[in-house]
């Protein structure tokens, strides 16, 4: 399939993950299902289910990443909607081609197991969006 398949998760930029985790514990009625680093990003990332969506809360590692840059300059909330995708390659040339700009050339490792690329949010209506694929071992 082309295209943008569905909402793969909604990433919530947040100070202090373990104060998050418990306020998002409250809201959702169970606690986050995974926490990984990213050290490629920067971030420690926590995910929580709620229903058939997922949640990432997304919390800087050092003082100079995207997402403490972001904080510093929008304070915490919504930081990226992410957007699952059969085929993250394809799905990359086929964006670059109708113009949109692409945050990294080649798919990257993100958190929970997938392949990863950002489009700049300057062509997308200042909304960042995330291209997610499962990771398979003929893809990495």
């Amino acid at each position: 399939m082309i295209g943008l398949e569905k909402i793969e998760h909604l990433g919530i930029a947040v100070k202090d993950l373990e104060k998050s985790e418990v306020l998002f514990s409250a809201l959702f009625g169970e606690k986050p299902y995974k926490r990984e680093e990213v050290e490629s990003e920067g971030v420690l990332t926590s995910f929580f289910r709620a229903g058939p969506n997922k949640v990432e809360l997304l919390q800087a590692t050092h003082p100079d990443s995207p997402v403490a840059r972001f904080i510093e300059k929008r304070g915490e909330g919504i930081h990226h909607v992410a957007f699952a995708v059969s085929d993250i390659r394809a799905e990359m040339k086929r964006l670059s081609e109708l113009g949109f700009r692409l945050l990294n050339t080649k798919p990257k490792a993100g958190a929970d197991n997938k392949l990863i690329c950002f489009l700049h949010p300057k062509d997308t209506r200042g909304v960042l969006i995330e291209l997610c694929q499962e990771r398979h071992q003929n893809n990495e």
